[in-house]
């Protein structure tokens, strides 16, 4: 069903200014962003949202022109430019407000309108997911939070006179979510009858007659009204985790490893010893398999070769299992903020057979990488008697890895 966001940025909003600004507050910054912006992109990114009307104050077009510019042409500009309608002006009043963004929207006519208020930034789309879920059902819906604080009744010097019942007590939040035929044809009923003062759209819905059902919010859906308020939005943002870099950057790389055989009892690939009358010859134990991926690791991320770290000279590395060494890869790429999308491996062999083992190859690598084994290819092939492998005196390995990590900053 088409759904539109109609958010309510008409009002002076003076009480939520520091020192420092001039404007309305939902154009006051938090954290680098104007408040509106913040707004706008919640509904942006959500899939179920498919237009934005903006209410906007009278002469605020310049102030509403700077919140959208960046959106036009930032990670969200092909939403932005799919969503965006034309702002309106609203009224003296909320009510008002709200009732010209619900007349521009006729062009459109969406099934169901969610409004809300410019200066509640934090909605998350969590909420948004119960309201759509509540208007598959029912006409009208508010997001709303139950009370907690014990409630007092008092006269009108100040003495408490009743302790309120707080059970069935909620806070009102937005967004208020409606069938928009329905919450437009009530609208124009008060507006046809001089009725401005509702201070928000459920009561404009109750004055109809129609029953108004509670979707859960969250105490972090606050709205901004305060100094204070912007002083603790800003350290919420602080104290949330930054949002990841998206990992945009694609590397390849590949990794090539040659070990000989020696008089033993089991040959060691990928992690998984194999018994054979022989094993590998090396200063570690020799992992041909774990080498390979290691240096194709290495390689796409640029960091020198599996020699670089562990010189074969250092005698603290003699008869060391290989997985140390491809956890140091796997840690070099995820301090770089990157992940691993795929490890591919190749043996050629004559001998030992590796297709027995390989469900134990895959799943051991994928361990090591942290990885699900889905993303785990191990292939096995001979050389067909020629060269050294040929002949039976060793075993080669060619690994190919595919690693994502952020794109550099300039």
């Amino acid at each position: 069903m088409s759904c539109a966001a109609l958010i309510v940025a008409a009002g002076s909003g003076s009480r939520a200014r520091r020192n420092s600004d001039n404007v309305a507050k939902q154009y006051v910054e938090i954290g680098g962003k104007p408040v509106l912006q913040r707004t706008i992109e919640i509904f942006l990114a959500n899939d179920r949202v498919d237009s934005i009307q903006v209410v906007i104050g009278p002469h605020d077009e310049q102030q509403y022109g700077d919140v959208i510019a960046p959106l036009l042409e930032g990670p969200l500009a092909t939403e932005a430019r799919a969503k965006l309608l034309p702002a309106v002006e609203g009224g003296t009043t909320r009510q008002i407000s709200v009732y010209n963004g619900l007349k521009a929207l006729e062009q459109i006519a969406p099934r169901l309108v969610l409004i809300h208020d410019a200066a509640r930034p934090f909605v998350t789309h969590t909420i948004l997911d119960r309201c759509f879920e509540a208007l598959a059902t029912h006409k009208a819906c508010l997001v709303a939070t139950p009370v907690t604080d014990t409630i007092k009744k008092a006269d009108d010097k100040g003495a408490i006179i009743e302790t309120i019942d707080r059970s069935t007590l909620w806070s009102a939040q937005t967004p208020q979510a409606f069938d928009y035929a329905f919450i437009l044809e009530a609208h124009r009923k008060a507006n046809h009858q001089n009725i401005d003062h509702f201070t928000d759209d459920a009561l404009v819905a109750e004055w109809v007659g129609e029953t108004v059902y509670i979707v859960e919010g969250s105490p972090s859906n606050r709205k901004l009204t305060s100094k204070e308020d912007l002083t603790m939005a800003e350290t919420m943002m602080g104290l949330t985790e930054p949002a990841p870099r998206p990992l945009t950057d694609t590397r390849v790389g590949t990794g090539y490893d040659v070990h000989a055989f020696e008089e033993g009892t089991a040959v060691i690939i990928g992690g998984i010893a194999i018994p054979h009358d022989k094993k590998l010859k090396g200063h570690s134990d020799a992992d041909v398999g774990l080498h390979a991926i290691t240096d194709a690791l290495l390689g796409a991320i640029a960091d020198g070769d599996i020699g670089t770290h562990f010189p074969p000279s250092d005698p603290q590395w003699k008869g060391a299992a290989s997985d140390l060494f491809l956890k140091d890869a796997v840690r070099r790429v995820t301090e770089r903020g990157g992940k691993i999308s795929n490890v591919d491996m190749t043996i050629i062999c004559e001998t030992p057979k590796i297709g027995p083992h390989r469900p134990a190859i895959r799943a051991s690598i994928a361990d090591i990488c942290s990885i699900t084994i889905d993303r785990v290819s191990v292939k096995a092939t001979t050389s067909e008697q020629l060269g050294f492998t040929g002949r039976k005196e060793g075993i080669a390995a060619i690994a190919t890895v595919c690693v994502r990590l952020p794109e550099a900053k300039d």
